[in-house]
């Protein structure tokens, strides 16, 4: 794969967000209010505050991540350019899209991140090595 995405290809989206003041509800449909079709939700929580997760890289898949609770910031990077985005709201969230490598950090203390997934988990869809990542994409 030759570097054909980079960091500014990872799009912030901001979600409907419908409610009053006794609360809000947000609704992600397929290829609607994010750009591809789901086939895997997961979430991360218990992540102790200051932590990190993710470093990796998708060869295939997709990814769009919510602050469900909490906050925490991505940090992207495309082999050339690194970009670090906050997401501490739960209608605002980040896709990213397969050759980007993304490292979750500095999650405050009981934050979630919920994210949606274009395909079933793989471990052939990984790149976890980042020498590994950087001889793919370049």
């Amino acid at each position: 794969m030759k570097n054909k995405i980079s960091v500014f290809g990872c799009n912030l989206l901001h979600l409907n967000k419908i409610g009053d003041r006794n609360g809000h509800i947000t609704a992600i449909n397929n290829e609607i209010e994010i750009p591809f079709g789901v086939k895997r939700i997961f979430y991360l929580y218990d992540i102790p505050g200051g932590e990190s997760r993710g470093a990796h890289a998708h060869k295939e898949c997709h990814q769009f991540l919510v602050a469900a609770s909490g906050s925490f910031e991505v940090l992207l990077d495309d082999g050339i350019t690194k970009r670090q985005v906050l997401l501490n709201r739960p209608d605002l969230g980040l896709h990213i899209p397969p050759g980007i490598w993304a490292s979750e950090v500095n999650f405050s203390s009981g934050s979630i991140c919920l994210v949606l997934a274009s395909h079933l988990y793989s471990e052939d869809d990984y790149l976890r090595s980042y020498d590994e990542y950087l001889k793919y994409i370049l």
